[in-house]
């Protein structure tokens, strides 16, 4: 990907080597996560602390839990503590291959919803990316105060011809090996990933290589969260790519998770999206269409952390929490 974005340009090439290295070489300072208080198998929930009703912030699958508690002045989760409720969050864990066979509506049905009936009130499930997709699910067939997605695809007939046929062909060449390992790793996610927009990952690591040092802690943190991640098991690997990406089973009315079918339009509990306009991971296009639609202008993850994600999103999630009560 370096060498087709690069080809005519060896200065950038130089650039977004020195870049990588630079982002290779920096000094980390480990994220510690809230204590789990509760398990069910290997997911825990992270007890974030605050007074009020549970809030349960459901990650996706996909990438490590804690871009929701990134670094100090830019964790959604701690500030939510701080409003008024009690804040809480999944953490997925690794999967064993012993797994494999569970997908995508297997971890709502067998890891979410037995922890969030262990609530004496019913909690506001807050979902993002994968984890709103899953949160619906969840919302669907389980007591559920209300339900709040970020940045959570659903219609993914919404993603670019060009995009699904690049994901599916990338899958058509990862599947046998996932297949007999019994998970999907994270290396064969993030190629994905990288092929939505393989310009904007090489520009970004040109930019980083003159990076001032007060917004480079910043870049490392993001890029470390967008790196790393456990594996998916086979069958939620197998899920995504060919029955959410391939053939839009979400969209199109026909996943169901504990034996129901899933209809966010027709949810009994409050519910509200969240959707970045800028979007290069998850497009507005494929956003569930709820009524009550919130259009942000700032990108998957900038929305949660970036410079304006308090007056952006933060904020404005808060004040729906506090309507649901």
């Amino acid at each position: 990907m370096l060498r087709s974005e690069t080809a005519t340009s060896p200065s950038r090439r130089a650039a977004a080597l020195a870049g990588l290295r630079r982002y290779q070489a920096y000094r980390r300072t480990p994220r510690r996560l809230a204590s789990a208080r509760r398990q069910q198998g290997r997911t825990r929930l992270r007890d974030y602390g605050g007074d009020g009703r549970p809030v349960v912030f459901v990650p996706s699958l996909i990438n490590p839990p804690h871009i929701l508690d990134l670094i100090d002045g830019r964790s959604l989760l701690r500030w939510i503590a701080t409003q008024g409720f009690r804040t809480w969050m999944v953490d997925w864990g690794t999967p064993s291959a012993d797994e494999h066979a569970m997908g995508v509506g297997g971890h709502v049905e067998r890891l979410l919803l037995p922890m969030i009936r262990r609530f004496a009130q019913p909690p506001i499930l807050v979902g993002y990316c994968l984890g709103g997709t899953m949160s619906l699910a969840a919302a669907a067939v389980g007591p559920v105060a209300g339900v709040a997605t970020i940045a959570s695809p659903w219609r993914f007939a919404g993603y670019s011809e060009a995009a699904r046929r690049d994901i599916a062909a990338l899958w058509l060449s990862a599947q046998p090996g996932c297949a007999s390992l019994g998970l999907v790793p994270m290396e064969v996610l993030q190629t994905g990933f990288w092929r939505l927009d393989p310009a904007r990952t090489i520009a970004k690591y040109e930019a980083f290589a003159s990076m001032p040092d007060a917004e480079a802690t910043m870049f490392v943190a993001m890029e470390d969260w967008a790196n790393a991640g456990a594996p998916l098991t086979y069958a939620a690997g197998a899920e995504l790519f060919e029955d959410f990406l391939a053939r839009d089973v979400t969209g199109r009315g026909e996943w169901r998770v504990a034996g129901a079918p899933v209809d966010p339009l027709t949810l009994r509990c409050p519910a509200a999206e969240f959707v970045s306009l800028n979007d290069r991971i998850v497009p507005a296009t494929s956003a569930i269409g709820l009524a009550d639609r919130r259009d942000l202008g700032a990108g998957h993850v900038g929305m949660v952390v970036g410079s304006r994600a308090k007056q952006q999103l933060w904020e404005p999630l808060r004040d729906w929490l506090r309507s649901v009560g």
